[in-house]
């Protein structure tokens, strides 16, 4: 049996629109498109020990024509740089002797944000100081780095003989949580979930039909996914299609699911996955603009104001945001410091700190790339639980918002093999009587 353990260092910066007026349910409706890979709009990687974030105003007024608009590395739909947010752009660059390594605009924040590569020889702390007291600067940081969090893996086993998926009975997770109960009443239908992670194995049988579309931010190549096990393992709890005689169940089989490839492995043996700040933004401004009403995010890092602000706008348009919880236990870092996200731990037999879900983590069977299954472990496997969960809970009561979902989960968490943690069956009982048909 193979081990898989696959930590990979993010940084990010998630770009978000403007905030919905209607109703979270009405402003995330759109049609679902038939599966469709989005090639990456630059492959170049900045450098997070070196690189600066910086944005500078950019008001929501298309330029005309003539004013060559277009961005560097990533076109927008909506607008890009500004003349005035080019020409300020322009000048803080030759002031401090910048070069531009790709830059895009945040519509719901009126910015435009650029990644810069200061001059040899200076320091980026002391640049990015004398930036924040320029008059011209919005905001600038530096480029940081971020996680996702898996373990290794130990096989178990429990029995289980209520689908045709010959797996299911492996499935601890999945057992644990009475989703089997659960999807006796719903199954997802109708619930968008953007998973922003590795790749995914699109073409693996368990997920192929569950895959609304793909955007691969990294690769010149994006169909390549032989190596994604992260994003594939996430994927495979959350929506595996179910009673297909193929493997394993998912939380939400009946649940889409859009792929956004911010992360990548180093092609040398035992590299760990990773992503930065500017793949990752662009996988977040393309959720932004989509239907996606549950957000993945396996990851995370230390405290980002820029991405706080960006965060807490994709709560406010409705969208719920599911994090892991890092190996360590802080809750003080990106994104589990954004009001709004709930956030999940791999079950324990010791109590979770207030407001923290806790969900089977721990040899959790799921999908792995090139058609094949095993064995995995951590936080992000709890977390692919916890969405796929919310997903079927959407189904049902789609006006909930997050903190209706984590309060519901909360209050009907049971105890299962000595520890507390949330339950799925429970949870679908409170919002539909058992005779119900499956969504």
């Amino acid at each position: 049996m193979s081990r898989f353990f696959a930590i990979g260092l993010i940084a990010a910066l998630l770009g978000l629109g403007a905030h919905a007026n209607a109703s979270a349910e009405q402003a995330l409706q759109k049609p679902t498109p038939d599966v469709a890979i989005t090639p990456p709009a630059d492959a170049h990687t900045p450098d997070s020990s070196r690189d600066i974030l910086l944005a500078v105003a950019n008001p929501l007024t298309a330029p005309p024509a003539r004013a060559g608009s277009s961005l560097i590395g990533y076109a927008s739909s909506y607008y890009g740089a500004g003349q005035h947010a080019a020409a300020r752009m322009d000048t803080i660059k030759q002031r401090y002797k910048l070069r531009q390594v790709s830059g895009w605009p945040i519509t719901s924040l009126g910015l435009y944000c650029a990644v810069l590569e200061p001059p040899s020889g200076v320091s980026r702390d002391e640049l990015v100081s004398a930036l924040a007291d320029d008059e011209g600067v919005e905001l600038v940081q530096p480029v940081q780095d971020f996680s996702v969090f898996s373990a290794d893996a130990a096989e178990k086993t429990t029995p289980l003989s209520s689908y045709n998926d010959p797996y299911v009975d492996m499935q601890r997770g999945f057992i644990a949580i009475d989703a089997a109960s659960a999807q006796t009443t719903t199954q997802g239908r109708g619930v968008v979930v953007a998973i922003v992670d590795t790749g995914v194995d699109a073409n693996h049988p368990d997920l192929k039909a569950r895959i609304r579309d793909v955007h691969d931010l990294v690769d010149d190549t994006p169909v390549m996914a032989s190596t994604d096990s992260h994003g594939t393992e996430v994927a495979g709890i959350i929506a595996a299609a179910s009673n297909n005689n193929q493997g394993i169940v998912g939380m939400a089989p009946k649940a889409m699911m859009s792929i956004y490839k911010a992360c990548w492995y180093a092609p040398t043996v035992g590299a760990t996955a990773r992503c930065n700040t500017f793949t990752l933004a662009k996988a977040l401004a393309a959720i932004n603009n989509s239907s996606a009403r549950v957000i993945n995010l396996s990851l995370g890092g230390p405290a980002d104001p820029l991405l706080s602000k960006m965060l807490q706008r994709l709560v406010q348009q409705g969208r719920v945001v599911v994090a892991a919880m890092p190996p360590n236990g802080r809750l003080d870092g990106f994104p589990n410091d954004v009001p709004g996200v709930l956030v999940v731990r791999s079950s324990s037999a010791t109590a979770a700190m207030p407001g923290v879900l806790s969900a089977p983590g721990k040899d959790i069977l799921t999908t792995q790339p090139n058609g094949r299954y095993d064995f995995t472990s951590g936080s992000s496997m709890a977390t692919a639980h916890v969405s796929g969960m919310a997903a079927l809970l959407l189904s049902l009561s789609p006006s909930m918002d997050a903190t209706a979902l984590r309060e519901l989960m909360q209050r009907t968490s049971k105890v299962s093999n000595g520890q507390l943690q949330v339950n799925a069956g429970a949870a679908v009982e409170v919002l539909a009587p058992p005779a119900r048909h499956s969504n």
